[in-house]
């Protein structure tokens, strides 16, 4: 709603299709990093005799599948800690009241203006 409120009518369309953009570009982008990582990086250092089966051993286990699931562990803290600064900083909590909202074309009379459809004939 906040985003109807505060966008033009006219370019809502292209706002929405760049939102919807860039919200879904990262899901491939993060299929073709997480395989690699987990792989090379987080699974190594989980298992036996890892670097980091003293550190994050007694969260996640050591061996087979500990490296992704310290992935997913910082992943879900990722986003926890995402929507916390979404309420910790006052400009995005009060972006409602902050932001102006589209104001809404007005003929000679002072009321809004209803769009009216336009007919052609053809022959």
């Amino acid at each position: 709603a906040i985003w109807q409120a505060k966008v033009a009518p006219d370019v809502q369309g292209r706002v929405f299709a760049v939102r919807r953009l860039i919200a879904q570009v990262t899901a491939p982008i993060a299929t073709a990093v997480a395989g690699p990582l987990a792989d090379r990086l987080f699974e190594p250092a989980l298992r036996e005799g890892g670097a980091w089966v003293g550190t994050f051993g007694w969260l996640v286990g050591t061996g087979p599948g500990a490296g992704m699931g310290l992935m997913f562990v910082i992943t879900g803290l990722a986003g926890v800690l995402i929507g916390l600064s979404g309420y910790l900083f006052p400009v995005i909590r009060h972006a409602e009241t902050l932001l102006p909202d589209h104001v809404a074309a007005t003929d000679e009379g002072g009321e809004t203006a209803v769009a009216t459809p336009v007919v052609t004939e053809t022959a």
